[in-house]
């Protein structure tokens, strides 16, 4: 399995969005919850409608570790949210196939989509994980506080998470920008 990075830069995210919009709301928004939330893709795509319908935190049993994770759907993303399930019913899976009749779109599928769109950009070591990863960086950017999103992501220590969103590549990569004998 390959190692794949956040997003680091804000205009690539914002050319992803444009880019996975071109092909439909569905891929749009599954990159949005994704971006926003931290949650795992494998988490992602088992959401039925009524998981998030009126609802003010998404609440699932995580299916890596079994553990119950709670998580708010600020505003933001329940405009989003809203707006993509208004026409669908509450046992219909957010993420659909266009195989099947309700039956979501396979770890595999997303990691598609996702890689599509990354090529027409041109961003590299690109993954599902890459969303996860990507909500961590811009978190960490945002509020310096390793402590949460060592919680968020129910990693065992800060330097884990550090690792895991890509900080100590960045710091190793600022050492050696000016180094040279």
């Amino acid at each position: 399995m390959k190692t794949v990075q956040p997003i680091r830069d804000k205009e690539k995210l914002e050319q992803m969005k444009i880019e996975l919009m071109k092909s439909g709301y569905r891929d749009y928004i599954l990159f949005i919850i994704g971006i926003n939330t931290g949650l795992r893709i494998s988490d992602i795509l088992r959401f039925k409608v009524c998981d998030i319908k009126d609802k003010t935190h998404i609440i699932i049993t995580e299916k890596k570790t079994g553990k119950v994770k709670r998580f708010l759907i600020n505003p933001y993303l329940k405009q989003d949210l809203d707006k993509y399930i208004q026409n669908m019913k509450d046992e219909e899976y957010l993420f659909q196939s266009r195989k099947g009749s309700n039956t979501p779109i396979t770890r595999i599928q997303a990691y598609r989509i996702l890689n599509k769109v990354a090529a027409v950009i041109g961003i590299e070591e690109i993954g599902t994980h890459t969303l996860r990863k990507t909500f961590g960086y811009f978190h960490y950017q945002k509020y310096k506080d390793v402590a949460i999103l060592q919680d968020i992501f129910n990693h065992a220590a800060p330097s884990v998470t550090l690792r895991y969103i890509g900080i100590n590549d960045d710091n190793k990569d600022k050492t050696i920008q000016d180094f040279y004998l």
